[in-house]
């Protein structure tokens, strides 16, 4: 039994501490302290818009919040003072109804409040639905602001959470996925059927994808999070490597689905023959393995958090990419001897190559490197930065040196 409840304590604490529930016991506070601020300065027995603004209002980060606050105010006052206009000319009929809602997304497009285009026309149907129209329309303007000013309290009093940890388990996620697919592309396909089994690499590599695009998103609320947080420091920094790592995965995920179709039609043409000769197929399988490898190992280096974790991944790396390369050029000799034998397949046996370098070289520390000086002068030139700047170049000389020892 302590065990147990030793168990359990252990896990809530985890809990806790994850993005989600910081967000859902922020989120109630906002909403209850609007709903009670509310009470004392709203003339209505229940002014639940309150709370429900400041539910709506506390977004997953600070950033999004102070932007989400203005669009949501001016989309509750634009249709507070449509409602007060349509009761004071027609009152509620179905035909003045439909016109109201007309009117209110077309002018919620014109105030430019974004996705809170159908907050003005629920404001406003709200308002006018009632009977005293004019005091309910500025007790719901008044609790409006309460709810929008209490969230944008509690985010500047309680730290947003940061969503680095979900977005980092995302890549890595990614990563793995993309590991696999590597892991079965050095498996030959055997049998009558292997130009369907090679297909059907062929779609999982499509399927990437739509993974990219999951951890792109995942990636966003990150970025947004790092921005305007008073618990980050260097936040882009941060930003720009989960970027640029992100950006240098999803190169990769384009080559390795070239990469899939080449296989593919290799497969079409040999149909009752080995596609590689048993020692072209070995080397390539080492090749696909150790850049397998590699890319896991590229995804723990741009998510770790501890410099110690990230100097072993980017060791790591590097030494996988050399081994790597030193069997691409022993594959790179048997593709050349089998195009002398049977030189109608040269163009598909030199795409594979060319596919295999451009994911070589890509998650080579040297280029990341590179890219991530460039996003740093892209993204700013004040001299709050230079500090930074020095510290990546720092890093980039120290990342050349351990890719040529490796």
């Amino acid at each position: 039994m302590p065990e147990t409840i030793s168990s359990i304590a252990t896990r809530v604490v985890r809990r806790h501490r994850e993005p989600v529930a910081v967000q859902a016991l922020r989120s109630t506070a906002a909403a209850v302290i609007s709903y009670v601020v509310a009470l004392r300065l709203s003339s209505e027995p229940n002014p639940l818009t309150a709370p429900l603004t400041a539910l709506l209002v506390v977004q997953v980060t600070l950033y999004s919040t102070l932007t989400t606050s203005i669009r949501r105010v001016n989309s509750v006052v634009v249709g507070v003072l449509i409602a007060i206009g349509f009761s004071a000319l027609v009152g509620l009929t179905w035909w003045s109804l439909g016109l109201l809602i007309l009117a209110s997304l077309v002018v919620g497009h014109l105030v430019r409040v974004d996705e809170f285009v159908p907050e003005v026309a629920i404001s406003a149907m709200l308002v006018l639905g009632v009977t005293q129209v004019a005091d309910t329309a500025w007790d719901r303007v008044l609790e409006t602001l309460i709810g929008a000013v209490v969230g944008l309290l509690v985010n500047l009093l309680l730290a947003p959470p940061l969503w680095i940890g979900p977005a980092g388990a995302a890549i890595t996620d990614l990563a793995l996925r993309m590991s696999r697919l590597l892991d079965h592309l050095g498996e030959e396909p055997q049998g009558p059927g292997k130009v369907e089994q090679a297909a059907a690499r062929l779609h999982e590599a499509r399927r990437l994808d739509n993974d990219i695009a999951q951890v792109d998103t995942a990636l966003r609320q990150a970025e947004d999070s790092l921005r305007l947080n008073p618990r980050v420091k260097e936040g882009l920094i941060f930003r720009l490597v989960l970027r640029t790592g992100l950006d240098t995965l999803e190169i990769c995920a384009v080559v390795l689905r070239v990469a899939c179709r080449t296989l593919t039609d290799l497969a079409k043409v040999r149909p009752d023959a080995p596609l590689f000769e048993p020692a072209t197929g070995a080397a390539l399988r080492e090749v696909l393995r150790h850049t397998a490898i590699a890319v896991e190992s590229f995804a723990q280096l741009i998510t770790a958090q501890v410099s110690a974790n990230a100097e072993e991944a980017e060791a790591r790396l590097s030494g996988e990419l050399a081994v790597a390369r030193a069997h691409r050029d022993r594959l790179a000799d048997l593709l050349l001897a089998s195009a002398r034998e049977e030189p109608e397949h040269w163009q598909l046996h030199g795409a594979l190559l060319t596919e295999i370098d451009r994911v070589l070289d890509e998650l080579g520390v040297e280029k990341r490197s590179e890219r991530l000086l460039e996003e740093l002068d892209r993204h700013t030139r004040s001299r709050r930065t230079e500090g930074v700047r020095g510290r990546l170049r720092g890093w980039s000389r120290r990342s050349r040196g351990a890719e040529r020892s490796g």
